[in-house]
């Protein structure tokens, strides 16, 4: 074993038992630290495995965030061998990062056809001075009703409220209200 790792090994085990002995929240300094000695080394692992940056940047915060918290809880048997189960748990992790996008890609192989271009009817940009047009043609409630329950983002009860109807026929003005301004925006001809 390399003397660098030794060293290192011990003041890991340490912070280890601490944040596992440690009373809830009174070992953020030790978490800290252990984070601090740990982390790099999972993600360097995690770029020699999984080789690409982000996935070894998940793979150390979720290796480290389980095993910080499985030493809050005292999950981890041996808290003096931290480093241990710290890999164990990125090839753990590794491995199944690998099955998922073995999985994935089984999937995008068999179903590839399905994920063609396709003619899926986008609807086109809006004119914002036709929409305006056609706002300024409704009834006066219709454009109330639609302006407070769409910009201004208010429930029907509370439109209600504001203007002196029942909650029903606020609903009732909101939807020919939207029926109206999808007729006029799409123009004559248009099949909708």
């Amino acid at each position: 074993m390399n003397e660098s790792i030794a060293a290192t090994d011990g003041v890991e085990a340490g912070l280890a038992r601490r944040i596992a002995e440690a009373p809830p929240g009174e070992a953020r300094d030790a978490e800290a630290a252990l984070y601090r000695l740990l982390a790099p080394r999972v993600r360097r692992y995690g770029l020699r495995h999984l080789r690409d940056s982000h996935a070894a940047d998940d793979l150390m915060q979720n290796v480290m965030a389980l095993t910080i918290d499985h030493l809050r809880q005292g999950e981890v048997r041996q808290p003096e061998r931290v480093v241990s189960y710290v890999f164990g748990t990125c090839r753990m992790l590794v491995m199944d990062m690998r099955r998922s996008a073995r999985r994935r890609e089984e999937l995008l192989a068999r179903h590839a056809h399905m994920l063609e271009p396709a003619d899926i009817g986008i609807a086109p940009q809006l004119d914002h001075r036709r929409v305006a047009t056609c706002m300024e043609r409704l009834a006066e409630r219709e454009r109330s009703v639609l302006v407070m329950t769409f910009y201004e983002d208010r429930p029907a009860d509370e439109v209600a409220g504001a203007l002196g109807l029942s909650a029903g026929n606020v609903r009732v003005l909101r939807h020919r209200g939207i029926t109206k301004l999808r007729q006029c925006v799409a123009g004559p001809g248009s099949a909708q």
